[in-house]
This record gives structure tokens, C-alpha cells and sequence, in this order.
């Protein structure tokens, strides 16, 4: 029998045994008897350094075509296989999908995106809607427009961050969103009811004040508004927020550049085992006292003209307070850098469920 012969023999026995492997295993033992390091390929390849050169020239690349074909015909069988399992394995497989999702949902929504769902959902049912900006402005939108003098110290290096580079008027990160409410007057026509919430900046960091803050204002404008309207206004929107009829508010004269007159809002607390508790209370001493919430004011009649308005046509009043300032005292925080810190056992403490969705008839508490 010579050479070729034995190939062929070879070669039709082991592509038989390649086909007829019905499992990995089986497939894998026949590849090893032919190409493993004792297999029967394997030996032939060995041979090729016994053989003269003429006959290495004629036999060698046989026994490589033969080897080439075996392996190509592994390849192939252990792809069907490999299917086969696949296609046997998914049959079997089923998925329910009634079941609740496993693990069990994580996560929370903030204290501050809650709240201003809520701002948002109060301010909604008096008729706001809701207003934003961008967080970098220029100083005209940030300080000039709101009649914001060049020499008042909220313009300080130390108080405000300012943007470096060539820019035609200087560049900040807003230190509140009444930009937003002059972009507002000078886009829309009045009337105007707005609320503006976002984040704002301020070079500050303590247990009640962050760099980077979450801030509300509100702004109305209109013909014949008054203080009354400011107030009743404000009282609507602190009885429904901590939803308690119980609220008072006091009204104290202050200073604000952008309104005149100006005013900081309090509301009563009483003591109840040693702790605030917003509602009733302004009486001072034991029994309670009065807490700063806001700052308001009427509209002063230079930022009114400064948007293009007629001051003698149009009046308003503006507010604003910090959000988290607000969440802190409905929800019993009493660190506000706890608020950026990411400390998940913080969150989910704080937390509220994505159901919690904020609403007058449900209540826009937790």
C-alpha cells in the first residue's frame, strides 16, 4: 500500500469520525487522535525528517492538505455543535415576563429634584410657569440689569466666579436666577408669572452654604400689583409646601438692589421637644419665634426699564429662596453638604420613590 493510499484512508476515516461526533466531548477525542501530539497526523508530520528531500517534497504537502482538511472539518462540526446546544438550550429557556425585575429596583430621586416637583407643581396651580437660563452669563444679566451697582460687593472676586478669557462683557456663573427673569421681560410680553429654578454660584462652603446651590425665584408682572398681592402670594405658596393652614408669615423691611421695597420673609416656628417646627409660633421666647424663608420686594422701576418695559405702565414683585434651604426644613436635614456628598446610605434615607410624584390633590409631601 503506498503513501497516497494510506492518506486517503486516513483522511476518509478521520472526516467520518469528525462527522459522526455527536457531542463536544466526542468531537474533541477525535481531534485529539488525529492532531494531538500522539495523533496519527501529528506522527505523519513527524515523518516528513526521516524522509529524503525529494520525498518530503511530494509527501509533505499531502500531509499538510490532510491536516488542513481535519482541522477545517473540526472547526466546522464544533460550530454545529455549538449551535445545536445553543438552539436546544434556548428552547428549554423561558422568561415570565409578570415577574418583578430581580434585584429589586435601586436608587431615588433627590431631596432637591423633589422639591422642586413640588415648587413646580404649587407655583403650577397659581398660574407660573416655569422659566430657565443659561448658568453662565454675562455681568450685564447677572448685575447691571438688576440695577447692581459696579461697586456692591456681590461683584467681588471673592463672592462670585468670574470665567477668564476674552469676552466683550465679563463672564460668571450666575449668583442667582433673576437673570433668568430679565431674559424673560425682554422676550415675552407682559403680563408674566414665572418661577425660575436652577443651580447658581457663590464662592462659599459651610454647613449651610455650598459653592454650587440650588436656588427659586419667582417674578410677576402686571398692571396695578401691589404688596397684598406679594403676600398673599408667598402665603399660598408656604401653606401648600409645608402643608400646614397654620402658617404666619411676618414682612421685613430690607434692602435688595432690585427692588424697592424690599422685603425679608419670616415664618413662625414653634418648639416641640427642643426642635423648629414650622407653623404657628412667631410669639418668641419658649413657645416659638420666627424664622428668615425668602426675600421679596417689588420690582424696582430701573430693572423694569432696563428690559424695555414702561415702569409707569407695568409693576410686579419678585422672590427667591434656596431650594435646599427649603428641603432642609421640611425634610429634618441639618447639613447641607450633605446634599453633594453621594453617600448612598444619605440617599437612600432622604430619598423619595420615583412614584412620589408631587400633587395638590395627593398632598406634594413624602
Amino acid at each position: 500500500m503506498t503513501m497516497t493510499t494510506d492518506l486517503d484512508q486516513m483522511r476518509g476515516q478521520t472526516l467520518a469520525a469528525v462527522e459522526n461526533a455527536d457531542s463536544l466531548e466526542a468531537l474533541d477525542a477525535v481531534r485529539v487522535a488525529a492532531l494531538g501530539k500522539a495523533g496519527s497526523i501529528t506522527a505523519l508530520l513527524k515523518s516528513l525528517g526521516g524522509m529524503s528531500p525529494d520525498e518530503r517534497l511530494i509527501e509533505g504537502p499531502r500531509i499538510q492538505r490532510l491536516r488542513e482538511a481535519v482541522s477545517d472539518a473540526v472547526a466546522a462540526r464544533r460550530h454545529a455543535l455549538d449551535r445545536a446546544v445553543l438552539d436546544a438550550r434556548l428552547a428549554a429557556e423561558t422568561l415570565d415576563m409578570t415577574l418583578p425585575a430581580e434585584p429589586a429596583p435601586q436608587g431615588s430621586i433627590h431631596p432637591v429634584s423633589q422639591v422642586m416637583d413640588e415648587l413646580a407643581e404649587i407655583f403650577a396651580d397659581m398660574g407660573f410657569a416655569v422659566a430657565t437660563g443659561p448658568e453662565i452669563e454675562d455681568d450685564w444679566h447677572n448685575f447691571s440689569a438688576l440695577n447692581i451697582p459696579e461697586t456692591h460687593p456681590a461683584r467681588a472676586m471673592h463672592d462670585t466666579f468670574y470665567l477668564a478669557g476674552d469676552h466683550a462683557r465679563p463672564m460668571v456663573l450666575r449668583t442667582h436666577t433673576s437673570p433668568v427673569q430679565i431674559r424673560t421681560m425682554m422676550t415675552q410680553a407682559p403680563p408674566l408669572r414665572i418661577i425660575a429654578p436652577g443651580r447658581t454660584y457663590r464662592s462659599d462652603s459651610d454647613a449651610t452654604h455650598t459653592p454650587m446651590f440650588h436656588q427659586v425665584e419667582g417674578l410677576v408682572i402686571d398692571k396695578g400689583i401691589t404688596l397684598g398681592h406679594l403676600k398673599w402670594t408667598l402665603e399660598t405658596f408656604l401653606k401648600a409646601f409645608f402643608e400646614r393652614d397654620d402658617i404666619v408669615l411676618r414682612l421685613r423691611p430690607s434692602y435688595f438692589p432690585f427692588t424697592e421695597p424690599s422685603a425679608e420673609v419670616d415664618i413662625g416656628y414653634t418648639l416641640q421637644g427642643g426642635k423648629r417646627v414650622i407653623g404657628g409660633g412667631g410669639g418668641g421666647g419658649n413657645a416659638g419665634g420666627w424664622m428668615e424663608v425668602l426675600g421679596s420686594g417689588m420690582v424696582h422701576p430701573k430693572v423694569i426699564a432696563a428690559c424695555g418695559l414702561d415702569p409707569d405702565a407695568w409693576q410686579g414683585f419678585a422672590f427667591g429662596c434656596g431650594i435646599d434651604r427649603l428641603a432642609m426644613l421640611k425634610y429634618g436635614m441639618d447639613d447641607l453638604r450633605a446634599f453633594f456628598d453621594g453617600d448612598i446610605r444619605w440617599l437612600k434615607h432622604y430619598g423619595f420613590s420615583c412614584l412620589d410624584v408631587p400633587t395638590l390633590s395627593g398632598g406634594v409631601g413624602a
